[in-house]
């Protein structure tokens, strides 16, 4: 798409937005309403997209992409009257006599930048919940998954272009598109894009969201099941691939069941794929081959105790699990991204935080025991945007749970009511009366005015 059709495209946003169209709350759910037909319409063809995009099984594909948009529409489509209305709260006595109360209130243009990973999903989810709160969206989407673009264009286009469009192309047009005065931008992708992404936003002082990632841990405690953490760890690493933010990046594991579990999870591995995954028709591919020569880098140090085999001309990269590393090791240093999971084997617990204290907070932790304690004990000392206790990347599959990172990881939540509220000015409204007016404020000042305020201010 070429700068000037971008831009004739912004233009007709912004009159659209001006007209006052989108803040009828009737209009915007017959948008999501429609949406959520067309997704239903589309499935087989979004299936198949992604298909060729990851060799992503069917079923990984609706539970993980097509199905939680529709939960979401769903859960929108349910609340939004509610949401959309005003909500009344305490006025303090001060302003006597007066009422409060707080309006959402759509941004206005909002821009969408999405990942490759999950496509669909993380392309969808902020586009429901920026519409939903009125506002007009441009959503740019990456090149990497190209038939995954090719039918959100096809499903966003049947909607008014003038409150959502889908902008193809490379790195130029994100450029050209963060110089444009956005009222609003929300970025999901890397931490290095997402510091120039927050840099462009600074200049024009535009609000944004930033989820990125980061190193998310993932303790085994002796006390663990350790059966069923060896097959939610093992699922939660290796679906997409390990393409996912919120992947278990690395394992600590504690050495009095370090054996025992190793031998589990390998069996969970080879359970979910077979004896050769690049057989098995459920199991990803990564991206590109740049980014599966990048994974085999990763495999240099330790010990392989499963996978190990690359394959870059087929983007395949098997499920891969090395024990003996140490937390200085390349694997270490930065977020893996990918189907290799390092096990760090530790005495106590005061190993694990130092460890985890060295890297960035991340988006995830995760921690597996039987003992409540231990568990409040392990969020305590640890920061990170979302957390599970005996499960990993499950937080993410609810529209009532925020989801978003913490520094390094991210910035500003969102899915559900919080999705709706991100695109919103919250706006705090005061309404006084015109009934009485009390002289306490107003000058000369006087020492009963002041016992008075002191009284009231209490």
């Amino acid at each position: 798409m070429e700068k000037d059709e971008i831009q004739v495209i912004l233009e007709k946003q912004r009159k659209f937005f001006d007209s006052g169209k989108t803040l009828d709350i009737k209009y915007r759910l017959e948008n999501l309403r429609k949406l959520r037909t067309l997704i239903l319409q589309h499935e087989e063809e979004i299936i198949e997209a992604i298909g060729k995009d990851f060799h992503k099984p069917r079923l990984e594909t609706i539970g993980t992409e097509t199905r939680l948009v529709v939960s979401e529409l769903n859960h929108f489509i349910k609340n939004l009257r509610r949401w959309s209305s005003g909500k009344r709260v305490l006025t303090p006595l001060m302003h006597f006599p007066a009422s409060s109360y707080i309006i959402p209130q759509p941004y206005g243009q909002v821009l969408v930048m999405s990942p490759w990973n999950f496509p669909f999903l993380l392309s969808m989810i902020p586009v429901i919940g920026a519409l939903a709160a009125g506002n007009c969206v441009i959503l740019k989407v990456s090149r990497k998954a190209s038939n995954a673009m090719h039918i959100i264009s096809r499903i966003l286009g049947s909607l008014p272009g003038e409150h959502v469009s889908m902008v193809p192309g490379d790195h130029t047009t994100s450029d050209m598109l963060l110089d444009h005065k956005f009222d609003y931008i929300f970025f999901t992708g890397s931490t290095e894009v997402g510091k120039k992404v927050m840099k462009k936003a600074a200049e024009n002082l535009i609000p944004i969201t930033l989820e990125l990632g980061g190193k998310s841990p993932c303790v085994v405690a002796a006390d663990a099941s350790l059966e069923l953490a060896a097959k939610r760890i093992a699922w939660g690493k290796f679906i997409n691939a390990g393409q996912t933010c919120i992947a278990p990046d690395y394992l600590l594991v504690d050495n009095h069941v370090r054996d025992r579990f190793m031998e589990l999870i390998v069996n969970e591995v080879n359970s979910f794929y077979g004896k050769n995954p690049e057989e098995s028709p459920d199991y990803c591919r990564i991206i590109n081959s740049s980014k599966a020569g990048r994974l085999e880098s990763f495999m240099k140090k330790g010990r392989i105790v499963t996978g190990g085999q690359t394959n870059r001309e087929k983007c395949y990269v098997a499920p891969t699990i090395i024990t003996d590393i140490r937390p200085d090791d390349p694997v270490m240093s930065e977020e893996i991204f990918g189907p290799v999971l390092p096990v760090i084997s530790f005495d106590d617990f005061m190993e694990v935080y130092e460890i985890i204290g060295r890297n960035p907070k991340p988006l995830a932790a995760y921690i597996f025991t039987r003992t409540g304690k231990l568990a409040r004990e392990f969020l305590s000392k640890t920061q990170s945007g979302t957390a599970a206790i005996n499960d990993t990347v499950m937080q993410i599959a609810s529209s009532r749970l925020p989801f978003g990172g913490i520094g390094p990881s991210g910035l500003g939540r969102y899915h559900g009511r919080k999705s709706f509220e991100t695109f919103s000015n919250m706006r705090s409204v005061l309404k006084k009366s015109n009934l009485l007016e009390l002289p306490v404020k107003y000058p000369p000042y006087t020492k009963l005015k002041e016992r008075i305020i002191k009284l009231v201010l209490r």
